[in-house]
């Protein structure tokens, strides 16, 4: 998800080197005085459809993973650059102990697994990446989506909802095509407002966020005001009505499996996030994402 990485590299690195004395020192968590206006509550997912045991594969042979910069890794090694080796899908690096090396085997991953996932990617380049996971004949495809369909500079330019659910049904149905009995696990997208509202007490955290992080929701973090809050309710609103359209996509495929808002409702704090831009998970928040995926592919 490096949303805008284009247009702020050159100030983050400066921010970088600028705030980096205070990063030892300052503390993450939220001023207790501060009084953050709650986010509205989101609206339950519907229950998907049980996949029939008979169908479900709790160990695949291959893993295919789809979807944006957080299957990338970005940010969790160095700045501004893709660690895929770190991935919470894909990686091979045991610290993290990623999903593929939980259902391959480290022996394996390496000619058994794809991560076609594409940094600053939305929900409208899926159907593409799918089509290049279903050429490969993958037991298992991961899709992680839609963080960048929400953080945009501002929340006009977010991706309207009909969009996005066109785009994801035809993503599920061009896997259909070359792979019909590939099984697909759709993690739901991050709670934006809670990242907010965790890391807007830190001054550092709050010096880089400033440079273009995800301005929809991260931009003018210590804002009291009605206009802010409604900008940041609008696109946590976004945010859990696209969760609603991967779950009812997911439910309407006998081989999906939809996370049940587990990546939603996860308490990314400050200590799981890479400190070039205190959003991308660190190593650490990559092999909690992967413990969360693991755990719901290999429910019976």
């Amino acid at each position: 998800m490096p949303y805008g990485r284009h247009r702020i590299r050159t100030a983050v690195v400066g921010a970088v080197l600028a705030v980096a004395a205070l990063a030892g020192c300052t503390s993450a968590s939220p001023d207790p005085g501060s009084t953050a206006a709650p986010a509205r509550k989101a609206t339950p997912a519907p229950t998907p459809t049980p996949t029939p045991a008979s169908r479900w594969d709790v160990s695949p042979a291959s893993v295919a993973a789809v979807g944006d910069s957080v299957t990338r890794a970005f940010d969790a090694c160095s700045l501004f650059a893709d660690c895929p080796e770190a991935s919470w899908a894909t990686g091979t690096d045991p610290a993290v102990n990623s999903l593929a090396l939980r259902l391959l085997g480290a022996d394996r991953v390496a000619g058994n697994s794809w991560n076609l996932a594409r940094s600053g990617a939305r929900v409208a380049a899926l159907p593409e990446q799918m089509a290049r996971a279903a050429a490969e004949r993958p037991g298992l495809v991961t899709v992680m989506i839609g963080a960048n369909d929400a953080c945009r500079p501002t929340p006009a330019g977010m991706t309207p909802v009909t969009d996005f659910r066109r785009s994801f049904e035809a993503a599920l149905a061009r896997l259909r095509k070359d792979a019909p009995e590939a099984r697909v696990y759709v993690a739901s997208v991050p709670d934006l407002h809670r990242l907010w509202d965790t890391g807007r007490a830190n001054p550092v955290v709050r010096r880089v966020w400033e440079l273009g992080v995800c301005g929809s929701m991260l931009a003018d973090p210590l804002d009291p005001g009605a206009a802010a809050e409604r900008r940041r309710t609008a696109v946590r609103d976004r945010v859990v009505a696209y969760n609603e359209v991967l779950a009812e996509v997911c439910a309407a495929d006998e081989l999906c499996r939809y996370d049940g808002g587990a990546v939603f409702g996860f308490r990314f704090d400050t200590s799981l996030l890479s400190t070039w831009d205190w959003f991308h998970p660190n190593r650490d928040g990559q092999a909690r994402l992967a413990e969360l995926a693991y755990r719901r592919i290999t429910e019976k």
